[in-house]
C-alpha cells in the first residue's frame, strides 16, 4: 500500500514541484495533497501540472480550527513533507503525526536555523559570516523551529567570490538532489521496498 504524503509550501515551490515529479507514478510513494497558506504559491499550479488536489488555508484554520486536519483525513495521509512553509507546526499535527513531518532546511543546523531564519535570509547570514561551506539539513519536525531529528545533512564548498545568490543556487541544487530520496528511504525503510 502507497504512502500518501501531503506537502506544505509558502513560496514558489521549487521543492514541492520536484517532489511531485520525483514521485510520479511511485510504487511506494503518492503526493495526494497540496496545502498552502498563500493564495498565491506555486501551490494551483503544480496541482494542476500534477493532477494533485490543493487546499489553501488561512492562519485562524490552521492554528484555531480543525480544517486542515479534516483535509489530511480526507486525504489518507501517511506523513507530511515541508518545502519552503514557514509557519511552526501546530502540535496537534505533531501529535497525528509523530516523526512524520520532514522538513528542509538551506543550511547546516544548528547554524542559522530558528524564527525567521528561511531563504535568502539564510544565504545573506551564511554570506555575511564568510563561511567556507553551506548545504541542507533534512528533520523532523518538532516544536521548535528547526530543531527536530536529523534525517541527512549534504555539504557545499563556498568560494569568497559567491553572493548570497550564488549559495542559494548551489544549496537549492542540493535540496533537489536529496530531499526526495530521504523522503522516500525515510518513509518506504520498513516497507520493503
Amino acid at each position: 500500500m502507497k504512502q500518501k504524503i501531503a506537502i506544505f509550501l509558502s513560496g514558489s515551490g521549487s521543492n514541492a514541484r520536484a517532489l511531485c515529479h520525483y514521485f510520479d507514478r511511485h510504487p511506494a510513494v503518492e503526493v495526494a495533497l497540496l496545502l498552502s497558506n498563500k493564495s498565491d504559491s506555486g501551490a494551483k499550479s503544480i496541482g494542476e501540472a500534477f493532477g494533485i488536489p490543493v487546499f489553501i488555508f488561512n492562519r485562524t484554520q490552521f492554528y484555531q480550527e480543525n480544517t486542515v486536519l479534516e483535509q489530511l483525513e480526507q486525504h489518507g495521509i501517511d506523513a507530511i513533507a515541508l518545502a519552503g512553509f514557514l509557519w511552526l507546526i501546530p502540535e496537534y499535527l505533531l501529535e497525528r503525526y509523530p516523526d512524520k513531518i520532514i522538513n528542509i532546511h538551506p543550511a547546516l543546523l544548528p547554524k542559522y536555523g530558528g524564527k525567521g531564519m528561511h531563504g535568502m535570509h539564510v544565504h545573506e547570514a551564511v554570506w555575511q559570516h564568510r563561511e567556507k561551506e553551506s548545504g541542507i539539513t533534512i528533520h523532523l519536525c518538532n516544536k521548535e523551529y528547526d530543531k527536530g531529528r536529523i534525517l541527512l545533512q549534504e555539504k557545499v564548498a563556498l568560494s569568497e567570490a559567491d553572493t548570497p545568490s550564488d549559495i542559494a543556487k548551489k544549496v537549492l541544487a542540493l535540496e533537489h538532489q536529496h530531499y526526495a530520496r530521504v523522503i522516500e528511504e525515510y518513509l518506504t525503510r520498513d516497507a520493503g521496498y
